[in-house]
């Protein structure tokens, strides 16, 4: 290619030289000009929000779970009871419901079903949980617990603020491209006009 026939002849703008600034197109609409910003937006708020909001939601969802764990150990306390008849099967397989007794510190005798492993004879000691009620209940939940459920309910929350920033991002992306089609559509109406006017010279 001679230097006549070359993109970059002399005196004329290299491609860099040339090149206009995103932000300083002329061609560029109002409608593109939010969506820049409002994507920027949407950046910071996903960037900043997200770690603010899953840290948030787990230590108020761990603080909730603390306060379940203390009521429960101080409502809950471990006593040594007996079942009332034997408990076939092996101990391999899972527990089974059978009727147990026990006695209160004050001397009462109580009764309840509770979940003893197979194999289980008659008059076993066994440990079981029971309220201040002397109700047969589960142990008490632990830290692990509450752990656990600021862990999840921080994921979710994470989970959640991505979702919906990006469902906020296409929602916003198909209003304007629908504004940019009706805009297209009235201002081909008022030149297609003049252009086959041309034609029909």
């Amino acid at each position: 290619m001679n230097a006549q026939g070359s993109p970059n002849t002399p005196g004329s703008p290299s491609p860099r030289e040339g090149h206009v600034p995103v932000r300083a197109n002329p061609l560029r609409r109002p409608s593109d000009r939010f969506e820049w910003w409002f994507r920027r937006f949407l950046t910071v708020l996903l960037v900043v929000g997200l770690p603010v909001a899953a840290y948030s939601a787990g230590t108020t969802a761990y603080d909730a779970s603390m306060r379940t764990v203390r009521a429960q150990v101080a409502q809950r306390h471990e006593v040594t009871a007996r079942p009332t008849a034997d408990v076939p099967g092996d101990d391999q397989g899972p527990r089974q419901p059978v009727q147990v007794r026990w006695t209160e510190p004050g001397g009462v005798v109580r009764t309840g079903a509770a979940l003893v492993k197979p194999g289980t004879s008659k008059g076993d000691a066994v440990r079981v949980w029971v309220d201040r009620s002397g109700h047969v209940t589960g142990p008490p939940s632990n830290t692990l617990n509450a752990k656990t459920t600021a862990w999840f309910a921080g994921a979710m929350v994470a989970l959640g603020t991505v979702l919906g920033t990006h469902l906020l991002w296409r929602g916003t992306r198909l209003l304007l491209d629908r504004r940019r089609y009706a805009q297209w559509d009235a201002e081909w109406d008022r030149a297609e006009p003049l252009w086959s006017a041309r034609f029909r010279r």
